[in-house]
């Protein structure tokens, strides 16, 4: 597997291997870690292969320098998915994330390998820009303080100063990023579901629907509780996983549980 993505582990139930006749590719939020989506495997199904974003400034990619631009972040994942078996896909990107599923679907269809669907979650759609004053710029107490808001501190990473270091500095530049990205002159023809909480205290779920205009497919928006992160409860990840596999083809004519 490149070094841009990391195949989150499939349960065993058996000693034989099953042959994944599908991939959910999961670009987390800003800062985020591959086992941000740990939840994600425990829900989808063995032969659905679960492949998750790393980049650089994290993991087992800590030595290197984070990006601070859009496009470079989505060049090296495309890339990376060029070099993976064909399958049919879904992109399903949270927060920060779904800037770069949106940026890497359409360079997806470039290549002639584009997903069946793209899953937008807690991120307002490119027509609404982020505007001044940016968090990126913001001190160390400023952005601790924002991300305790929105729950993505834990108490323990707040006891653990070197631990804070290292996690700044790859959500900071993913930040930037995020913050410097301009809407782009063209969309993507593939169907996006657009998803958030009511309850989010970053993004305005009014504009969620917006997503719409974003893409030439068809086009959904599903609506749950939950804050910023609610992707990753249990209960939420299951019932959005279905919608997912419903834009897959059919498991069994695809060859569900045939080993390797």
């Amino acid at each position: 597997m490149n070094h841009w993505l990391l195949k989150v582990g499939a349960r065993r139930r058996c000693a034989a291997a099953v042959r994944p006749v599908a991939r959910v590719i999961g670009l987390p939020h800003a800062g985020g870690w591959p086992s941000a989506f740990q939840t994600w495997r425990r829900v989808l199904p063995e032969h659905v292969e679960l492949v998750v974003a790393q980049l650089p400034g994290r993991g087992m990619r800590s030595d290197e320098a984070p990006l601070r631009r859009v496009a470079p972040i989505v060049a090296g994942l495309a890339d990376a998915v060029a070099d993976l078996e064909p399958l049919p896909t879904v992109v399903l990107g949270h927060s920060f994330g779904s800037v770069l599923g949106y940026e890497l679907t359409k360079r997806m269809e470039q290549r002639g390998l584009a997903p069946e669907l793209l899953a937008v979650s807690a991120r307002q759609p490119p027509c609404f820009p982020s505007r001044a004053p940016f968090a990126h710029q913001g001190s160390d107490d400023e952005l601790i303080a924002h991300l305790v808001r929105i729950g993505g501190v834990s108490a323990d990473l707040l006891t653990r100063p070197g631990l804070v270091d290292t996690a700044l500095g790859a959500i900071r530049a993913d930040l930037e990023a995020l913050e410097t990205y301009d809407r782009p002159p063209t969309g993507t023809a593939v169907p996006i579901l657009s998803l958030g909480a009511s309850d989010d205290p970053v993004v305005v779920a009014e504009r969620l629907h917006l997503w719409s205009v974003e893409t030439t497919g068809a086009f959904r928006r599903r609506m749950f509780t939950g804050g910023h992160f609610y992707l990753y409860d249990t209960t939420t990840a299951t019932t959005i996983a279905a919608e997912l596999l419903a834009a897959l083809p059919d498991p069994v004519t695809a060859g569900l549980g045939q080993p390797a």
